[in-house]
């Protein structure tokens, strides 16, 4: 077969994976943008010829986990959308999907269970989440009835990967959430069962939580632990933004790597904030891998450390999912140059008065209407873009930068009952913010460059 019908063959197969068929003229005309966006990435992204995902193998069961996984906490609210990214992740490889009840409403779920199910079982591992952050369900039943309905949305009779939800909030939340209700217990028996393949907990905050569950790996046997980890938070997590966190990821990777429990990885891209990376910290990158994006090397980083099982990417458009899939397949590790050099420049990006705000929306909504994570936004693009602090007022550019920095804010931010200045401290946020950004307080900040004189 020549190179040309092979790329025919190619092409075809891969608009019936999108569900372009040859005989709708109607459905092809409406999906043409979306077919050639996708072919037109795919041909650009392998080039170069080079495929095949890399896998970790989980410890126990042997599974094969693609190194890329697929997060579903963003996904366009869209059925058909989301088919057709889920087709194309897992015809590359991707088998790891990440959701849960609290993400887009619940909508993730049944998203995601619609998806997956047109595939065979086998094919993919899902995981979800205990979401009973709010207080009302910690009690056993309803804390019960949110596993089971997880298993109704998602089309499964077993869960691959469950997980307890945002530990962190302190040992009397972790007790009224798990220990106390018995719900841990009931989980423990659930993976005896079968029902749950592997358990574990993604963790935020106070460290003690992360130690106390560790530290019992005798008695739960915990198959794997999620964690935020980039090369920022590494060994700058706890002065994120001028704020003090219990740890950095240098001491959650190593802890759980002693007690061989393997990783997951959340945030490698620090919420989207190496993307907005400043200029000249971009350029030192630029100047040995001119082509790579700032997410490419925040993922190479990642997926260089042997404890990782899968790094999770929150991928709603075709050309993220197609880069990202290039960048594992296969994934090439960090040099010992490299490392050093990203070490260097997250010293650097840890001087920034940014604040370290993931875009999560775990915040949202707030019950006076502000964007939280859109003013975050619009104000670390300011701070990254040096376009924040404002000089002294007796500067010659303070007017000018000032008034750029006021219409850059209404254009990010046009509908003004989200504003910073809606924000009346009632702190409802700062429980639900896995960062513990302590909110009212940031937005005074904004409020007050937004009014310096």
């Amino acid at each position: 077969m020549t190179k040309q019908k092979k790329n025919e063959m190619s092409r075809r197969e891969f608009l019936q994976r999108l569900g372009i068929g040859a005989g709708s003229a109607m459905a092809m005309t409406a999906l043409e943008p979306f077919s050639a966006m996708a072919k037109r990435l795919e041909d650009a992204a392998f080039e170069d010829g080079t495929v095949g995902m890399t896998y970790r193998t989980q410890n126990g069961s042997g599974e094969q986990i693609s190194l890329l996984g697929f997060g579903m906490m963003r996904l366009p609210n869209n059925q058909d959308e989301v088919d057709q990214l889920v087709d194309y992740a897992i015809e590359h490889g991707v088998n790891y999907f990440d959701t849960a009840p609290m993400y887009m409403g619940g909508q993730s779920e049944v998203l995601t269970g619609n998806a997956l199910s047109r595939h065979p079982r086998e094919k993919y591992h899902v995981a979800t989440k205990m979401s009973n952050q709010n207080r009302r369900l910690w009690n056993y039943d309803d804390s019960k009835r949110m596993y089971e309905q997880s298993f109704e949305r998602l089309k499964v009779d077993y869960i691959d990967y469950y997980l307890l939800h945002s530990i962190g909030g302190g040992m009397e939340t972790l007790e009224g959430r798990f220990l106390n209700n018995g719900m841990l217990d009931f989980l423990l028996k659930e993976r005896q069962a079968g029902r749950i393949k592997h358990l574990g907990f993604s963790y935020h905050g106070d460290v003690r939580d992360f130690d106390w569950l560790l530290d019992r790996q005798d008695e739960y046997e915990w198959d794997f632990v999620q964690i935020q980890m980039n090369f920022l938070d590494w060994r700058h997590a706890s002065m994120r933004g001028g704020r003090r966190v219990d740890a950095d990821a240098e001491y959650l990777y190593d802890k759980c790597e002693k007690m061989g429990v393997q990783c997951v990885v959340m945030e490698p891209l620090r919420g989207g904030a190496f993307g907005n990376m400043a200029k000249e910290l971009r350029e030192q990158l630029e100047a040995i891998h001119p082509d790579d994006s700032t997410a490419r090397w925040a993922f190479r980083w990642v997926g260089s450390y042997p404890n990782i099982l899968t790094t999770l990417s929150g991928m709603n458009r075709m050309e993220h999912l197609v880069e990202n899939i290039k960048t594992f397949s296969p994934l090439q590790p960090c040099t010992e140059q490299e490392n050093v050099l990203l070490a260097e420049i997250a010293d650097q990006m840890s001087g920034y008065p940014t604040i370290p705000c993931t875009a999560c929306e775990y915040c949202m909504p707030c019950p006076f209407g502000v964007n939280i994570p859109g003013n975050f936004a619009y104000y670390n693009e300011a701070v990254n873009s040096h376009l924040l602090p404002l000089p002294d007022k007796s500067a010659a550019d303070y007017a000018e930068r000032k008034e750029q920095f006021i219409t850059g804010y209404k254009k990010a931010l046009p509908d003004t009952g989200t504003w910073a200045s809606k924000c009346r401290d009632c702190e409802v946020c700062l429980s639900k913010c896995p960062q513990q950004i302590r909110i009212p307080n940031q937005m005074a900040r904004i409020v007050e460059t937004l009014q310096k004189k």
